[in-house]
């Protein structure tokens, strides 16, 4: 899926993490980030375009893929936001970048709005696929949105009850939340489901539990703090969402992004569901390659 890309793993300051990557091409880097429940496969479609004029990195987030995935701690601080950007910071640095653009997916979106936050001086650019902001959301949620997006508060349940209910049925669980769960799911090759099913594991869904955990634990009160704080994003930012997503269905991102960024250089749909890189790459090509090369 990714011909001429280098397949590595890079140890970061965590000594319990790898992160996995593939990296390839020519030209200023960006930092592609997968969401949930995915890995870096789902920027296959997109990567090798992009590489033509661009060196493109595209990572597992630390719980997801082959990167590590260690046992969540009780304040679930290692699987923060803060915690993954800081992750992908040290893979770029490692490879060589001490600036990069970064295009995130759900909640390699969230990860890559705290890295624009906490590294202002890394992140040159930002684009946001499919995503409202954590604080957003969670101060704006409706039963509706619950109902479609369950899985944020279910896998945010303590230790280790979510884990214990979908062990031993992972291929269950992913197949059905990749296809059939939800606004906006389908759009993957047998191919990928493979890989996405290979990758969920009991440990890889302990790192996501701790992930949603984290979100409505330490995300949340670092966000408040930065929004009580009036504290936005400063890098350029593209914000692009899927017509038939519960982004779309359930928000208003024209109302919501402004609040958390300052410089908002695209507020953009598209027409797909929640997996934009999957479901209209072509359009996902030009687009990133529009903003970054500008």
């Amino acid at each position: 899926m990714f011909e001429g890309f280098k397949h590595i793993q890079v140890q970061t300051s965590d000594p319990e993490v790898k992160i996995n990557l593939r990296y390839g091409g020519n030209g200023p880097p960006i930092l592609l980030i997968h969401g949930n429940p995915l890995t870096h496969v789902h920027w296959h479609l997109v990567a090798p375009r992009l590489a033509k004029d661009f060196t493109v990195v595209c990572t597992d987030l630390r719980g997801y893929g082959d990167s590590g995935k260690p046992r969540g701690l009780e304040d679930h601080s290692n699987y923060s936001f803060r915690r993954m950007g800081l992750d992908q910071v040290e893979v770029m640095q490692h490879l060589g970048f001490k600036e990069f653009c970064v295009a995130g997916h759900d909640r390699g979106g969230r990860t890559a709005v705290r890295m624009a936050l906490d590294h202002p001086d890394k992140v040159k650019k930002l684009a946001t696929f499919d995503i409202l902001p954590t604080h957003h959301v969670l101060t704006h949620t409706t039963w509706q949105w619950a109902v479609n997006s369950y899985h944020w508060f279910f896998m945010a349940q303590p230790y280790d009850i979510p884990e214990k209910l979908m062990e031993g049925k992972e291929d269950y669980y992913i197949l059905n939340k990749l296809t059939k769960m939800g606004i906006g799911k389908g759009g993957f090759s047998k191919e990928t489901l493979a890989e996405y099913a290979r990758c969920c594991t009991p440990e890889n869904l302990h790192g996501v539990c701790e992930d949603y955990r984290a979100a409505v634990t330490v995300d949340m009160a670092m966000d408040t703090v930065d929004y009580e704080a009036g504290r936005k994003v400063q890098c350029p930012t593209a914000v692009y969402w899927g017509e038939k997503s519960h982004t779309n269905k359930f928000f208003d991102p024209y109302k919501a992004w402004p609040e958390y960024v300052a410089d908002l250089r695209k507020l953009m749909p598209l027409p797909c569901g929640h997996y934009p890189a999957e479901q209209v790459p072509d359009q996902v090509v030009e687009e990133l390659g529009s903003f970054f090369r500008d």
